[in-house]
């Protein structure tokens, strides 16, 4: 895993086209610690090595380097079914902007490289129906270049589903660089269908009933430099 993000973030570092393969990394020295989180040893609780840590690997490989501001660092993983329905998701985001450009919002970004499924799909084979998703405007942090907006996702379960969310920056909102702003923090949380609502952490597990509606508000990108400059 660890290998995977160094590979990735050099290799989009080179200019020229060059193949993606294990020569990329024959000039590239890496030192993980041992027993470190991305470097465990039994009995140590692991999980979520090649979703959530690789996001998390990227981000500061790309802020050492002085590249980008930090990006959603999470892929939202989102999962729900039932004895009868199962559907794993990851969701989209806002990237970190740049020297010379602005982030791009509404995308997956880094080691999220999936497509989200056609709302028509969805709700076709599995019984939710998606009320709303849309661009979370403003959630992209302000500088010289604006982080690009993430999304806000509400679905509507229309059976009884277990949901459980693997997600991050829920409560450390994505880094600014060069004097730029952070991103906003992602949101989870549950409307009930008695117009009650329920915050969830960004680790969670939610019992779904008939037309409650699951909120996702994932995070914005990181502004590069300062609106002064």
């Amino acid at each position: 895993m660890g290998n995977a993000v160094v590979l990735y973030v050099f290799r989009k570092m080179v200019v020229s086209n060059i193949p993606m393969n294990e020569g990329c990394l024959k000039s590239l020295n890496l030192i993980v610690p041992q027993k470190s989180m991305i470097n465990p040893a039994h009995p140590a609780a692991v999980i979520s090595g090649n979703t959530e840590v690789s996001q998390a690997i990227a981000d500061p490989l790309y802020s050492a380097l002085g590249v980008i501001a930090g990006s959603q660092g999470t892929m939202n993983d989102f999962v729900y079914g039932s004895d009868t329905f199962q559907n794993y998701e990851t969701i989209c985001s806002g990237t970190g902007a740049g020297d010379q450009f602005d982030g791009t919002g509404a995308v997956h970004s880094h080691m999220t490289n999936t497509r989200m499924t056609d709302p028509e799909a969805l709700e076709t084979r599995i019984p939710v129906r998606v009320d709303e998703f849309s661009i979370r405007q403003g959630s992209g942090g302000q500088g010289r270049f604006k982080g690009g907006n993430g999304i806000v996702r509400k679905l509507r379960f229309l059976e009884p589903m277990t949901v459980t969310v693997l997600t991050s920056h829920r409560k450390t909102p994505p880094h600014g660089a060069a004097g730029g702003e952070r991103g906003k923090t992602g949101e989870n949380s549950v409307i009930r269908s008695t117009g009650e609502t329920e915050a969830l952490e960004g680790n969670d597990i939610a019992e779904m009933n008939l037309g409650d509606v699951f909120v996702m508000k994932i995070p914005g990108g990181g502004g590069y430099g300062s609106r002064q400059s």
